[in-house]
């Protein structure tokens, strides 16, 4: 997301519930994490001590439980955070691919935004940079989405001021056999 925006985007939070989900793996990189998505949060207006942040074992973890704060009815948006690096075995691809699939269909499924603030790098440093609260950092970023999404799905949740009247179907004619 860096560099993708023209202007910085200006939200009222006030009045939202997001939700955090983190992974406790990799924890100092993924508390830079929480810590961006917190600032991001208050600067648009949330209050802090109104920001859920729950931890789970690890990144593979992560689409159960932002699954069960999407459908709970109680959040307009949940973030998860996490971060898994590559290393020598193929674990990283399990790993991140269910992750960022979870956290995909939580989404699809509930109609409740939810982020994904994973990381996955090839290396350390690549994590710490993207992690950093001085640079580029992604929880941050994520938080900033998760908003951007509340804002733009506003009017698709907002309640109806009329009450819609199913109309009936039309009657089918009723068709004559013919026999030859």
């Amino acid at each position: 997301m860096t560099g993708s925006q023209e202007k910085p985007l200006s939200f009222d939070a006030s009045s939202w519930r997001v939700a955090v989900v983190a992974a406790r793996f990799n924890a100092a990189l993924v508390d830079q994490l929480i810590e961006g998505a917190a600032r991001a949060w208050t600067a648009h207006g949330g209050k802090a001590d109104e920001l859920l942040v729950v931890r789970v074992p690890g990144a593979f973890e992560l689409p159960l439980a932002a699954l069960k704060f999407a459908a709970c009815g109680e959040y307009q948006a949940v973030v998860a955070l996490g971060c898994v690096i590559r290393g020598d075995t193929p674990h990283f691809d399990y790993v991140a691919g269910q992750c960022a699939r979870g956290i995909m269909d939580a989404g699809l499924a509930t109609g409740v935004p939810v982020i994904f603030g994973v990381l996955t790098t090839e290396n350390q440093a690549q994590a710490e940079e993207r992690a950093s609260l001085t640079r580029m950092n992604k929880g941050g970023e994520s938080m900033e989405a998760a908003l951007e999404m509340i804002d733009l799905l506003a009017p698709f949740n907002a309640p109806r001021s009329r009450t819609r009247v199913a109309k009936r179907p039309p009657a089918r004619k009723a068709r004559s056999r013919r026999r030859s």
